[in-house]
């Protein structure tokens, strides 16, 4: 005896391929902005949520890639990176006291 096989009905392929071309892309800006609402806690997240209207865990991801990222950036204003032309000069000094150290 054959067993039934069950498959997708092809609506249910068809709205699945609606909500993919209906997703909502925000820009960068919009996410600062959603971000910052809920930072400010004027309104609940719950709230701010519905009125932008996103998942509140998506608004929570958003808000740890954002504080992660300042203080990313934040961290990096510390510790800066030498230019090549400090790497060069500092190089040169060193070879130079190196030089002076053998003699």
């Amino acid at each position: 005896m054959k067993k039934p096989v069950t498959t997708k009905a092809p609506a249910e392929h068809v709205v699945k391929d609606i909500r993919r071309a209906t997703r909502k892309f925000h820009s960068s800006e919009e996410k600062i902005r959603i971000v910052l609402s809920g930072l400010r806690g004027e309104d609940s997240i719950a709230e701010l949520c519905r009125k932008e209207g996103i998942a509140q865990s998506l608004n929570y991801s958003w808000s740890e890639e954002f504080l992660e990222a300042g203080k990313n950036r934040l961290a990096g204003d510390t510790a800066r990176q030498a230019n090549t032309g400090e790497v060069k000069d500092l190089r040169a000094e060193a070879l130079t006291l190196n030089e002076l150290g053998a003699d």
